[in-house]
């Protein structure tokens, strides 16, 4: 869809990206944007490709991706609103995308242009810290990632993956933490085989740690998900 001008954030939205910032600044930032809205599965960016925007997801959900040399696909950090996508446009130096993005649902997104970002930086230096803030809890979540990867089991893995998913992405609801995911996506971001992911699952619901209905997961106590079924 083409893209609007756009003079506010919608109501109640929230980011890190503009902390400290003041109202009268904010307002500037926020004129210098453009709208757009994708539907689900939408990409937003693609690994390799010129960062030539910045992305700030305003509703809906998205997740970054990685593409192997063989074309297998790997899905990394959910994205909640208020988070950013392509922080590589805020470089002085010319850059591509690192990862690829994608909207998991009907989401709307702020959009910056490179030129317009940089000159935004340069009026406003808090916008760059706050990105790069951004972007180290971003590297500790792929450091924490890496370290499951090498060190942990595919139970242990599936869980963080599950529990981490319940804090980004889950809504409270009577019971526990609900949120959608399929068993290939949750196998693709434990990297296990999605057999693997299947048959945890199946034994979470045994010890009842998680609900499954109408295709989403109900997570009820994560303690029980560290837990075997004897």
């Amino acid at each position: 869809m083409p893209a609007t001008g756009i003079a506010a954030l919608p109501a109640g939205l929230k980011s890190r990206l503009f902390d400290g910032m003041a109202p009268r600044d904010l307002n500037i930032i926020r004129a210098a944007a453009t709208e757009r809205r994708l539907l689900a599965n939408s990409v937003i960016s693609n690994q390799g490709s010129p960062a030539e925007h910045l992305f700030l997801l305003t509703n809906g959900r998205a997740r970054y991706f990685f593409v192997t040399e063989e074309g297998q696909k790997t899905l990394l950090l959910w994205l909640s609103q208020g988070e950013i996508i392509g922080g590589a446009a805020f470089l002085s130096k010319a850059s591509n995308y690192f990862l690829s993005a994608e909207t998991v649902k009907d989401s709307s997104l702020l959009v910056w242009d490179r030129a317009t970002l940089r000159s935004l930086v340069a009026q406003y230096p808090r916008l760059l810290e706050n990105a790069l803030l951004m972007a180290s809890d971003y590297l500790v979540w792929y450091v924490a990632d890496h370290v499951a990867l090498t060190c942990h089991s595919a139970r242990q893995r599936l869980a963080q993956v599950l529990i981490r998913l319940a804090g980004v992405i889950g809504q409270k609801v009577p019971g526990g933490v609900e949120f959608d995911a399929t068993n290939e996506e949750l196998a693709s971001a434990a990297n296990i085989t999605p057999f693997t992911a299947s048959r945890l699952i199946s034994e979470w619901q045994v010890n009842r740690a998680i609900v499954k209905r109408r295709g989403k997961i109900l997570l009820r106590s994560p303690e029980r998900l560290f837990l075997r079924v004897v």
